[in-house]
């Protein structure tokens, strides 16, 4: 039995907010949000990515942070190719893709880009 329903936030560890804000903004449609005393979010859906500057002041941290060491998987709102026009319209190269993967619920297809501090984004659609 497990004991959780779902992830709230995850947080990623950057060596500029302004700039991963940017990014994430453009290619993806994520909502900036300020909390608590001036910390950075970006919100999308029920979910968020808290944003730890690099090195960061927050007693509560992973044990060793590092820019660039994440590999993460969103599900696409919309068709993959409107998301690839909006990546190609902004000038973010593709890693690889589309290609064959499995998400957690089946399998999906998938895109490659990487964000401003090299972490692996994969942006997916359900088949």
């Amino acid at each position: 039995m497990t004991l959780v329903e779902s992830l709230d936030h995850l947080v990623l560890t950057v060596e500029d907010i302004e700039r991963t804000c940017d990014f994430y903004e453009t290619a993806l449609g994520l909502e900036r949000e300020t909390f608590g005393e001036g910390r950075t979010a970006l919100r999308f859906g029920q979910q968020k990515i808290n944003l730890h500057p690099n090195p960061s002041p927050i007693d509560t941290k992973a044990g060793n942070p590092t820019p660039g060491s994440a590999d993460i998987c969103f599900i696409a709102a919309v068709p993959l190719e409107q998301v690839r026009q909006t990546l190609d319209a902004a000038g973010i190269p593709l890693v690889a893709g589309p290609v064959p993967r499995v998400g957690a619920l089946g399998p999906v297809t998938s895109l490659y880009i990487r964000d401003p501090d090299e972490n692996l984004v994969e942006i997916a659609t359900y088949d």
